[in-house]
């Protein structure tokens, strides 16, 4: 089987694999269908067994299919990382960064990206963005290197290092009457709308339980997977948000939201940078981690000054 399977074989049975179809591998690979079911066809004939079967409307792996793919998997890695290690002992850094974020880490990493890959035109980045449970899966998958959350799974074997602050904040249109309260307490926001992301999501999580914490009950007015419809409405004047102060520079800029002068408010939480235990990270992956380590809390800061009066302002309410 050896002498005749090749890396493009392998890469197509790894595709589909992961995917789910072979529409979806071609898509990904940036092939034809045709040339993906080829790759398929010439695998089994060098494994001598079917390697995937019919069901319903698409395909589905074979046992035997389940174990190629399996290992093809492992080799196909094995090989990024001996190609990404050859090049450091040429002295240069290179390889592609496979990193996950979620959603609301999408505003914070890519000026960290383009920092940590100035002056290294070796290195070249694929960003996957999804929520909590997505990309845990990513990460249990190896579709992804290192992950940034924040707060480390706790069903998941992760190495997991803090690197920098991560402030959420409840939100409000300058023009909500709240804004204009200065005894405001957390029991003052049982009654509004408020509009948060998605259960399970960080935000969500964190905001729970600051109201359980204050023996609140949290009854949310709005669920929604977007931080740009939560602000979005907040900004209308539908109701009160609570999102990453990430997630709302702009509009913030722009006099669209405010921050609720609630003591307290931001809460600031930390950012990880985290990987699969059983994991051995590639140098490109290292590097950036190390990267997030000495520079990841300056760069959000020099992000979050536009917020820095304010804050200061709120604090000196507590």
């Amino acid at each position: 089987m050896y002498k005749t399977t090749t890396f493009r074989q392998l890469t197509a049975i790894d595709a589909v694999a992961r995917l789910g179809g072979v529409s979806r591998a071609a898509q990904a690979l940036h092939l034809t269908q045709p040339t993906v079911s080829l790759q398929l066809r010439l695998l089994e004939e060098a494994a001598g067994t079917a390697l995937v079967q019919r069901s319903g409307r698409g395909l589905q792996l074979t046992p035997a299919g389940e174990i190629v793919a399996g290992y093809a998997s492992q080799i196909l890695e094995l090989w990024r990382h001996a190609t990404d290690e050859v090049a450091s002992l040429k002295g240069r850094l290179a390889g592609t960064l496979r990193v996950g974020a979620l959603i609301t880490a999408e505003y914070l990493l890519p000026p960290l990206l383009v920092a940590f890959t100035t002056g290294r035109p070796d290195v070249k980045v694929k960003l996957s963005v999804g929520n909590r449970e997505e990309v845990v899966r990513m990460l249990t998958r190896h579709e992804i290197d290192i992950a940034i959350m924040g707060k480390p799974p706790s069903d998941v074997r992760t190495e997991s290092r803090a690197f920098a602050k991560h402030p959420m904040a409840f939100i409000a249109s300058p023009h909500h009457s709240l804004m204009a309260r200065r005894d405001l307490t957390l029991r003052d926001l049982s009654d509004e709308n408020i509009l948060v992301r998605e259960h399970g999501s960080g935000a969500h999580n964190t905001v729970e339980k600051l109201f359980k914490e204050a023996g609140l009950r949290f009854s949310p007015g709005s669920e929604l997977s977007s931080n740009e419809a939560i602000k979005q409405m907040v900004a209308a004047g539908l109701g009160i948000g609570f999102l990453s102060l990430h997630a709302c520079a702009l509009e913030f800029q722009a006099g669209l939201i405010g921050l609720l002068p609630l003591p307290g408010n931001p809460v600031e939480h930390d950012w990880y940078v985290l990987h699969l235990s059983t994991a051995r990270l590639p140098p490109v992956a290292s590097a950036f981690q190390a990267f997030l380590e000495d520079h990841g809390q300056a760069e959000i800061r020099r992000q979050l000054k536009t917020f820095d009066a304010v804050v200061n302002k709120l604090r000196a309410i507590d």
